[in-house]
């Protein structure tokens, strides 16, 4: 269970101002956030966890990155306290705690794990279909070049996904991976996982081919969830916080800490198994017969001079 830590992290970032101290000292000494200030409204936050096997200490099990995806945690001064498009960073923040906690009672990991978020309280809110997000103070492009570390063989993009008519359902959803400008099929081996975690039938976030293109284009997206996968040839997989009826990135009072607990485990689980080689984003044979029988597609997110 990582309740505990869900509502702690949500506390301590329901502010107007990051408390930077408050938040480093979460976390047990020897995991301390890396906290960057871009501008007096946006810091990023960077977890470094090494494994027992990891490649930081020269092992061979493979390293996950954990993007909280979040234009912002506030839309302040048009409302007051925590906002919808604040989920991904509360789950991955809460994800990261609860992990360096077990790890310091004994538990372990077998490969690097390094989470990633921004944290913006004053993000502006921004007309949208069917409802308004809120975009952060900060270029997409800066902040997704900071989400994404050059060292993530894999990388979870956790972000609310409410404002849309394509999932009418709450709780938590997956997306198809995407790799190099390919979706492909959905990872069996992440639907075994939430079909465990949730006790339920899995949810599948559908996708379009705009929603893997740069947010710059001027294309329509369904949010950001796929924007990790512009500045990386890793796999990505969406990890989507969703509900029955499309609510604003900006709306307050409606994030729903069960789905976030939900989404945190869920995560929790996927980096152990990904960590240990159980768990495939994608199939790397299918992935290399795709690109043979159809060529690259990588011109679409952008990653084709990487």
């Amino acid at each position: 269970m990582i309740w505990a830590e869900i509502i702690e992290i949500s506390k301590l970032i329901d502010s107007p101002q990051i408390d930077r101290k408050a938040v480093k000292a979460a976390f047990p000494p020897r995991f301390q956030p890396e906290i960057t200030s871009q501008t007096p409204d946006v810091d990023f936050v960077k977890i470094t966890i090494p494994g027992t096997n990891g490649r930081i200490r020269g092992g061979e099990s493979p390293t996950l990155g954990i993007i909280g995806r979040s234009e912002g945690i506030g839309a302040r001064p048009e409302v007051n306290g925590l906002i919808s498009d604040s989920d991904g960073a509360i789950v991955a923040l809460a994800t990261a705690l609860k992990i360096t906690r077990m790890i310091e009672k004994g538990e372990d990991f077998a490969g690097d794990l390094i989470i990633t978020t921004h944290l913006c309280p004053r993000a502006k809110i921004q007309d949208h279909d069917p409802v308004p997000f809120v975009h952060s103070k900060l270029d997409m492009e800066k902040a997704i070049n900071f989400e994404v570390d050059p060292a993530m063989e894999a990388i979870l993009s956790i972000d609310a996904t409410k404002g849309n008519r394509v999932l009418n359902q709450k709780g938590v959803a997956i997306t198809p991976t995407l790799k190099e400008g390919y979706l492909l099929r959905v990872s069996e081996d992440l639907l075994d996982i939430l079909e465990t975690i949730t006790g339920k039938p899995p949810l599948v976030l559908p996708l379009t081919t705009q929603d893997i293109t740069p947010y710059s284009n001027g294309l329509y997206h369904i949010n950001s969830i796929m924007q990790p996968g512009t500045a990386t040839r890793s796999p990505v997989v969406g990890i989507a916080i969703t509900s029955e009826t499309a609510i604003p990135g900006c709306a307050v009072h409606s994030t729903n800490l069960p789905d976030l607990e939900t989404a945190a485990r869920f995560v929790f689980a996927t980096a152990q198994k990904f960590t240990q080689r159980k768990c495939k984003l994608f199939d790397p044979e299918e992935f290399t017969l795709i690109q043979k029988l159809y060529g690259k597609q990588d011109h679409l997110t952008g990653t084709e001079n990487d």
